[in-house]
């Protein structure tokens, strides 16, 4: 990631789970002059189920505590997959960890974002509704790619909820819907995009790249040349 000219890089929550874990991370952060922005949470917790709250509130608070300490700044909260319609009930549930979440990451300096994957966003948005009719005000991260697998515009998406948006997963796909190796080869409109987020504007300072590859794909090109021209892109397209 150094190499290839990233200005950071996002961890998952399970990196700051082990107890040396930020020992280690400062290393790397000093190793290779990389910054950590930010991570991302919860791709096991059930926020719409009020007993595992606890749980819940304790996972979060270590990992903010650890994060704060490597000095991350962005906090990508997901709040699980229930596989069925979220009730009303659920969904008060869910919102009610939400804003204990909001309130420990005011009190760390650590910016929150609802990140999304498709089921947020699938049948009518029905889960990110739920959400945002609870708290409106809520920060949003969506991944644009998940937006589109999901079959949501994401420049409709952007339209809408542009205001809330202060972060950005980015990557490609073909027509076919098959992840590309690096940004800018497939037929995302990532041009139009970047139009759509201009006219907002934009608040957000941090957007992630994220390269996702086909089980069993082999990369044509070294990991670092992928990340590099993905880098290139960014800047070329959006400015950043």
């Amino acid at each position: 990631m150094s190499a290839a000219g990233m200005d950071g890089i996002e961890l998952m929550d399970i990196n700051l789970t082990h107890d040396d874990s930020v020992k280690n991370i400062k290393g790397l952060i000093d190793k290779y002059n990389l910054p950590v922005s930010g991570t991302s949470y919860g791709v096991g917790p059930k926020m719409w189920d009020k007993n595992q709250h606890d749980f819940i509130i304790k996972d979060v608070t270590r990992s903010l505590t650890r994060l704060a300490q490597v000095k991350g700044k962005t906090f990508g909260i997901s709040v699980g997959d229930a596989d069925h319609l979220k009730t009303e009930a659920e969904l008060d549930a869910q919102a009610d960890v939400l804003k204990k979440i909001l309130a420990l990451c005011k009190e760390e300096g650590i910016q929150p974002n609802l990140h999304n994957h498709t089921y947020e966003v699938e049948k009518g948005m029905h889960d990110l509704k739920g959400t945002l009719a609870r708290i409106p005000d809520i920060n949003l991260g969506p991944d644009l790619n998940w937006l589109i697998r999901a079959g949501v515009d994401p420049i409709d998406f952007i339209n809408k909820y542009g205001n809330n948006i202060v972060y950005l997963h980015i990557r490609d796909q073909y027509k076919d819907g098959t992840w590309t190796e690096y940004l800018g080869q497939g037929a995302t409109d990532f041009k139009a995009i970047a139009n759509a987020l201009k006219a907002i504007p934009f608040k957000g300072n941090n957007v992630a790249v994220e390269l996702a590859f086909p089980k069993d794909y082999q990369p044509v090109n070294p990991l670092k040349e992928d990340w590099k021209m993905s880098r290139v892109f960014v800047k070329n397209t959006f400015g950043w």
